[in-house]
C-alpha cells in the first residue's frame, strides 16, 4: 500500500564510498534534493560510526541515504536494531556498483530519477527477512554450493620456471570446483529437503503479505532436479558449516540459521505507479 511521504524536511546522508566512486552522481542527487525540498540538511560521514551518529540525530527529518546496497542495508539494520523502522520513512538514492537490492526493491538506479522519487514518490511498506542474530535481508538471500576440496600437489597444475630460467608463460592452478551442500531446509516447521539430499542452491526472497518465497535446487545422481518451491513465514537452514549471501554481503559460516518475515517492516519511498 502506498501513502504520501510524511516529511519534506530531509536529512541527506551521503556514504563516503559513494563520494569516492561516483562523485558526479552524488553531486546531481544533492542538487536535485536541495532544490526540491526546503530545509534539506546534507551530511558527509567519514566512517560507519559517524554515519550511525548522524542518522540517530535526524530528529523529525526524513532520512535519505545516498550510496550502494551496503549503505542501504547498514541504514535499515541500524533502524531495525533501534526498533525505529515502524515510525520511519526511508528514502534511497542508489550510487555505486552494487545496486541489486535497489533494483529488486523498485528504486530507480539513475541519480535524477531516484532523487525525483524521493521528492515526489510515495511510501510503501515492504516485507523484510530478519534472522535469529537480528540481521536483515532486503532483497534476496542465497546459499550457494560450497567450495570443493583443495587440489592435491599431484593433480594441480602449478606455475613453473624452467631449469635454465627461461621465461615461459605460467599457468594458473584452477580453483576447487563447487560441490553440492548437505542441508536441511524447513519452512514453517515442514522439511522441504533433508541432509540426505545434496542441493546446489537455496534461495529465499521476501514475498508479499508476510510470506517468503523459497526455492531449493536439489541434485539427483549428479544432475540438477526440478526445483522445490515453498512459501512460509519462517525458514530454517541447518547442516554442515555453510555461507550465505544476503543482499550485497557474504555471511557465515554457520551451522543453523532461521529467517522470519517481518511484514511491512520497511517504509520506503518509491515512484508512484
Amino acid at each position: 500500500m502506498a501513502t504520501s511521504a510524511t516529511s519534506d524536511r530531509l536529512l541527506v546522508v551521503i556514504d563516503p564510498v559513494a563520494r569516492r566512486t561516483d562523485g558526479e552522481s552524488v553531486r546531481i542527487a544533492k542538487d536535485v534534493l536541495s532544490a526540491g525540498a526546503a530545509g534539506t540538511k546534507v551530511c558527509l560521514p567519514e566512517d560507519p560510526e559517524d554515519f550511525a551518529r548522524m542518522l540517530a540525530r535526524r530528529g523529525a527529518r526524513r532520512p535519505v541515504v545516498v550510496g550502494d546496497d551496503q549503505a542501504l542495508v547498514r541504514t535499515v539494520s541500524l533502524l531495525h536494531r533501534r526498533r525505529e523502522l515502524a515510525g520511519c520513512v526511508l528514502s534511497y538514492v542508489p550510487v555505486g556498483a552494487a545496486l541489486s537490492a535497489a533494483r529488486s526493491l523498485g528504486v530507480p538506479t539513475g541519480a535524477v530519477a531516484a532523487a525525483r522519487a524521493v521528492l515526489d514518490g510515495a511510501e510503501r511498506r515492504l516485507d523484510l527477512l530478519v534472522d535469529d542474530s537480528d540481521g536483515v535481508v532486503l532483497g534476496a538471500l542465497r546459499i550457494p554450493a560450497v567450495a570443493g576440496p583443495q587440489a592435491t600437489a599431484s593433480d594441480a597444475r602449478r606455475p613453473w620456471l624452467s631449469r635454465v630460467r627461461t621465461l615461459v608463460p605460467t599457468r594458473e592452478a584452477p580453483g576447487p570446483a563447487p560441490r553440492p551442500a548437505l542441508l536441511r531446509v524447513e519452512v514453517d516447521g515442514t522439511t522441504v529437503v533433508d541432509l540426505d539430499q545434496p542441493v546446489e542452491t537455496v534461495s529465499v526472497t521476501p514475498g508479499r503479505g508476510g510470506f517468503a518465497e523459497v526455492e531449493v535446487r536439489p541434485l539427483t545422481a549428479g544432475a540438477q532436479a526440478c526445483p522445490l518451491l515453498a512459501r512460509g513465514r519462517t525458514v530454517t537452514v541447518s547442516g554442515a558449516d555453510f555461507r550465505y549471501r544476503a543482499d550485497a554481503a557474504e555471511a557465515g559460516p554457520v551451522r543453523r540459521r532461521t529467517w522470519t518475515v517481518w511484514e511491512g517492516a520497511l517504509g520506503l519511498t518509491l515512484p508512484r505507479a
